[in-house]
């Protein structure tokens, strides 16, 4: 008996057909992608989409980009690569008990967060009061799938990927991009939380009351309790959702964060600082275009191709230019 059989693409795609939900998305489905490709013999269009992710230049540069601490000593502290792989281990988890499609998640969750600024959420801050209609990271992430460094992926790893942030509207189209974005919110939480705990910014006992008696005391405790409401809320409602007890604990639990966590007063200085340095190296950029990689498109706006830059830089990459530049 032979002790290995090929699985081509065909027969993945055939596996997908009768093995899914009726709600998943099926490769053999996809709108495609924007310059059409022959199918690859033996990967499905989405795992090629998450395998040309995985090798992109643009996720090597996520293990030196802020997740909340900027610049931090510790080497346990969360980064945003270490984030979007606990991200895609998640999404990947809940597709796999709901019945969707497993690569398609994988590819939007590792996909999510590849246009972050550095310095995190407040390198996008001050990019969005550079740029006239705004600057939002999902939205750059896709710009560097299809333009910085185009890889060509499918319609509805773009959609995910786009539609991840749940201010962002229209919602994902697809089941699998919903998923990511719990995943995304899980992951955030339950990490964050570890950190903000070794920085001695917190302690578990000052946590809200719900979220402690619906999540647990540890973090492998609050990733499991979150994800078994996301699979068990969205079984009994036939669609992707979280179960409401535990949707408002989390809720309640985000909000301590960012009161505690993420806009803390402590911090502001921190902010400031890396606000102003972002916002610095766009100007000297916008008026210094030969400076500026041939990589990048040149028949764009400079101000737009100076934000393209900067949005890629890592944190140290920022800082040390920044004080070359600048003192």
């Amino acid at each position: 008996m032979d002790q290995l059989r090929r699985i081509d693409r065909l027969e993945r795609e055939r596996m997908e057909s009768s093995g899914l939900a009726v709600a998943a998305t099926r490769s053999s489905e996809s709108k495609g992608r924007e310059r059409p490709e022959p199918p690859d013999p033996l990967r499905t269009a989405f795992e090629r989409d998450r395998d040309r992710i995985v090798h992109s230049n643009a996720i090597r540069r996520l293990a030196h980009k802020t997740q909340v601490f900027i610049a931090p000593d510790n080497d346990h502290f969360v980064t945003r690569l270490t984030h979007t792989l606990q991200v895609a281990q998640v999404g990947r988890s809940m597709a796999a008990a709901l019945g969707l499609n497993e690569a398609l998640t994988e590819a939007i969750c590792l996909g999510h967060d590849i246009g972050h600024s550095p310095f995190g959420h407040t390198g996008e801050d001050a990019l969005a009061g550079i740029v006239d209609d705004g600057w939002i990271h999902s939205h750059h992430s896709v710009r560097v799938l299809s333009v910085l460094e185009p890889l060509n992926l499918s319609w509805e790893t773009l959609d995910g990927i786009r539609a991840h942030p749940w201010k962002v509207e229209p919602p994902p189209a697809t089941p699998e991009g919903a998923l990511c974005r719990f995943a995304d919110r899980i992951a955030y939480l339950s990490h964050d939380l570890i950190d903000a705990m070794r920085a001695g910014i917190i302690r578990y006992e000052e946590l809200p009351f719900r979220a402690q008696a619906l999540l647990g005391d540890r973090h492998s405790r609050w990733v499991t309790a979150m994800v078994h409401a996301v699979v068990d809320g969205s079984l009994s409602a036939g669609e992707v959702t979280m179960e409401a007890d535990v949707a408002e604990a989390v809720g309640e639990l985000r909000n301590f964060m960012f009161e505690r966590v993420y806009l803390r007063p402590e911090g502001e200085e921190h902010r400031r600082r890396a606000m102003q340095i972002v916002e610095d190296l766009v100007r000297y950029y916008q008026a210094n275009q030969s400076e500026i990689p041939e990589a990048l498109p040149v028949d764009r706006p400079a101000l737009e191709r100076a934000v393209d830059y900067v949005a890629g830089m890592t944190d140290r990459f920022a800082l040390r230019r920044h004080a070359e530049l600048c003192g």
